[in-house]
C-alpha cells in the first residue's frame, strides 16, 4: 500500500523524538523500526546498563568500606535478582512508546526498512513517501570476521543473562568491555578484556586510563593489551578463544565471550545508493544542518550520522537542531562544544573537551593540572584508591580546554566542567563558586 506522509522516521530510539515535535506542529507521521519500539538506549544500552551499575555500585560500595564499619567483604550481587528489577523498569518501555506514538496519531511500522526512491522506503508490502525522510537508525556492533565469530554474544545478551557465567571474556577494550567487565566482577565472576592495541579507552585521557587499568587489575579483571582475537573454538569446558600476541600465540578459557569492539551505524539495509544519499563508515555524510549532502529530502542524526561522537547528549543536541530544521528550514546549526562523556566502571572515568595531544595539535598554549586524587578526602572516605584529574587551562585567557575526572563521582563531577567549558567561564571564576561542602563538587575548585 502506497502511503504519503510529511516525514518518515527510521529507528525509534532518542533522535526518534523529532516525530513527536512534529507530529505536535501538526505534520503527518510515520516512524518505522525493525527492532522493538524505543530504541538502544533505553532497552539495550545506557538505561539498563545503568541499572546493573548501580547495583554494582552499591556492592562495591560495601565492599570497600569492610574494616571501616560496614561488614560487606563478602557481598556479591544476587544476578537473577537484578535481571528481575531491571526488568521491572524497562519492561513497559516499548508498550509505552507505542502507546504514546498512536494516541498522538503517528503511524508505526514494524520491519526492516529500504529505500526505493529518493524519498519512498518500503516496508513489507508498504511503501511510505515523506516530504522529508529522517534516518535515525542507531547503531549495531562492528561485524567479527575471524573464525567462529558466530560464538560471540552481543552486549544485549549480556544485558539479559539468566544467570553470571563463572569465566565472562570480553572483546575490545571500549567502554561497554570495561563497564560490562566491572560489573561482572562484582557478581563473582572471573573476567577477561582483550584488546589489540598498546591502550585501551582511547578516547580518554591516557594517564588517567592507566590508573582504572591497574585498579581493574587489582579487582581481579585480566586486561590483555596488544592481544588480537584470531578465533574461537569450543571445548568442553566452554569457549577456546585463539589470540595472537608480538608474534605469538595466546589462548584463553571462557564460559561467554561478548563483543565489545565497537559499534558502527546500521544502514546497510536501507540501500541508500538508491535513494542517492551519500555515506561513508561512520554514516550518512549531512551538513551542518544535519541534511544529506547529495539528497536534500533525507535528514541524519545520532549515530546514523557521519559527525559527532556516538553520544546520547549528541543524540539530544541532534534532535533540537533536526525539529528546528524540519519545521522552520535550515536555520539552527549543531553544536558539539564540550559534550561530556563517561565510562561507568567502578570508580568512574568521565571527560570533556580535548585532550592533551589534540590541543597541542591545535597550536595551543595552555598550563596542565594532573593530580593523583586518591589521598584527597572524597576518595579516602569511601575506600577508594584510585582517582585522579587533569584540567588543560589555555593560557592568557584562562579558558579551560578540557577535563578528565577518574573517581567517585566523577560522571557528575564532569558536568560542572562541561558547563564552564560550553559557556567560556574561566578558571578564576569557576575557583569563586561557593559549592555545597562536603561535596565532589567542592573538589573542581582545587582541579584548576
Amino acid at each position: 500500500m502506497d502511503k504519503q506522509y510529511d516525514l518518515v522516521v527510521v529507528g525509534s530510539g532518542v533522535t526518534s523524538a523529532v516525530a513527536s515535535r512534529c507530529r505536535e506542529a501538526g505534520w503527518s507521521v510515520a516512524v518505522v523500526d525493525r527492532q522493538p519500539f524505543g530504541g538502544t538506549c533505553a532497552l539495550r544500552g545506557c538505561v539498563p546498563k545503568k541499572i546493573l551499575v548501580g547495583a554494582a555500585e552499591a556492592v562495591n560500595a560495601a565492599r570497600d568500606m569492610a574494616g571501616r564499619g560496614v561488614p560487606g567483604r563478602d557481598l556479591k550481587l544476587d544476578w537473577p535478582e537484578l535481571m528481575a528489577f531491571k526488568q521491572s523498569l524497562i519492561g513497559r518501555t516499548t508498550e509505552h512508546t507505542e502507546q504514546t506514538w498512536t494516541q498522538m496519531g503517528i503511524e508505526l511500522f514494524h520491519g526492516v526498512a529500504r529505500f526505493v526512491g529518493p524519498a519512498t522506503l518500503a516496508v513489507g508490502d508498504d511503501r511510505l513517501t515523506g516530504r522529508r525522510v529522517l534516518i535515525a537508525a542507531g547503531a549495531m556492533p562492528v561485524p567479527l570476521t575471524f573464525p567462529g565469530a558466530e560464538r560471540v554474544n552481543t552486549s544485549d545478551r549480556f544485558l539479559d543473562l539468566a544467570r553470571m557465567p563463572a569465566r565472562v571474556l570480553f572483546i575490545g577494550g571500549g567502554y561497554i568491555s570495561f563497564e560490562f567487565a566491572h560489573v561482572a566482577a562484582r557478581a563473582g565472576a572471573q573476567v577477561t578484556i582483550l584488546h589489540r592495541g598498546r591502550r585501551p579507552l582511547e578516547a580518554f585521557d591516557p594517564d588517567l586510563v592507566e590508573q582504572l587499568v591497574r585498579r581493574s587489575r587489582e579487582l581481579g579483571i585480566r586486561v590483555e593489551l596488544e592481544t588480537e582475537v584470531r578465533g574461537i573454538d569450543t571445548s568442553a569446558g566452554g569457549l577456546v578463544v585463539r589470540g595472537a600476541r608480538r608474534g605469538g600465540e595466546v589462548t584463553f578459557e571462557t564460559d561467554l565471550a561478548i563483543h565489545g569492539a565497537g559499534r558502527v551505524p546500521e544502514l546497510d539495509a536501507l540501500d541508500l545508493e538508491t535513494a542517492g544519499v551519500k555515506r561513508e563508515k561512520r554514516g550518512v555524510v549531512v551538513n551542518e544542518f544535519l541534511q544529506s549532502v547529495s539528497n536534500p529530502a533525507v535528514y541524519a542524526g545520532g549515530d546514523a550520522a557521519a559527525n559527532g561522537p556516538q553520544l546520547t547528549p549528541k543524540s539530544d543536541e541532534d534532535v533540537r537542531v533536526l525539529t528546528a530544521n524540519l519545521l522552520h528550514g535550515n536555520t539552527r546549526r549543531v553544536n558539539y562544544e564540550a559534550i561530556a562523556s563517561a565510562v561507568f566502571t567502578i570508580p568512574p572515568l568521565a571527560s570533556v573537551g580535548l585532550g592533551e595531544e589534540a590541543a597541542r595539535a591545535a597550536g595551543l598554549k595552555f598550563r596542565v593540572n594532573h593530580q593523583d586524587t586518591s589521598g584527597w578526602f572524597h576518595t579516602r572516605r569511601v575506600g577508594e584508591t584510585a582517582s585522579g584529574c587533569k584540567v588543560l587551562i589555555e593560557e592568557g585567557t584562562d579558558r579551560i580546554l578540557g577535563a578528565h575526572v577518574l573517581g567517585p563521582h566523577a560522571e557528575e563531577v564532569i558536568n560542572v566542567l562541561a558547563l564552564a567549558i560550553r559557556f567560556r567561564i574561566p578558571a578564576r571564576d569557576l575557583k569563586e563558586v561557593l559549592f555545597a561542602y562536603p561535596t565532589s563538587g567542592s573538589d573542581v575548585r582545587f582541579m584548576l
